[in-house]
């Protein structure tokens, strides 16, 4: 392997922990989609969802899109954990969830919440690079605090084989999850 795909994976973890899509590790970020989406802007949607996130489910348990279709999402945690609410495939789902474990390793997240106070943490583990500017945010993905309420909006371009999911430890594993049909 290169010293750059891993350069590439610690500037992505430090950067906002994109989600690196299929081997060509290009980079989600606002203004740039994945293969089946983008974000878009909440006066775009043509639908609005809530999702309820308890411990650990969603309710729905499922969803239907159309190509072409921008749902705006409202997440709305009613449990006692930290929650995500995360569109991507299996295989993006799973690369995220060592990102997560990665986070809490480091202590960014907590079984709760986000860690917003970095700078008394030891950063050592990490190569040497700061943490200071970590950031949990994805395009197709977003963490929601207990008792808080997020929104996500999403253009939804290609039909593929997309779930929603929450890739804290454990969450994703414990059936956290839900698969998204398109519609014909």
């Amino acid at each position: 392997m290169s010293k750059t795909l891993p350069n590439l994976l610690r500037i992505s973890l430090l950067a906002g922990f994109t989600t690196i899509a299929a081997a060509s590790a290009a980079f989600a970020s606002p203004g740039h989609g994945l293969p089946f989406g983008e974000a878009a802007k909440a006066e775009q949607a043509t639908r609005t969802v809530t999702i309820t996130m308890r411990d650990n489910l969603y309710e729905p348990e499922s969803l239907t899109v159309k190509p072409g279709e921008i749902v705006r999402f409202i997440l709305v945690n009613k449990g006692e954990l930290l929650h995500e609410f995360n569109i991507g495939t299996a295989a993006m789902h799973a690369k995220h969830q060592e990102e997560m474990a990665m986070m809490m390793e480091h202590g960014m997240l907590t079984p709760t919440g986000m860690n917003h106070d970095m700078s008394k943490m030891d950063h050592s583990k990490m190569g040497g690079m700061s943490m200071g500017d970590m950031k949990h945010d994805d395009p197709n993905s977003v963490l929601v605090e207990p008792g808080k309420t997020a929104e996500l909006v999403w253009k939804f371009t290609k039909p593929t084989e997309l779930e929603f999911a929450c890739n804290i430890p454990g969450h994703y594993e414990a059936g956290m999850a839900g698969p998204i049909k398109f519609a014909k």
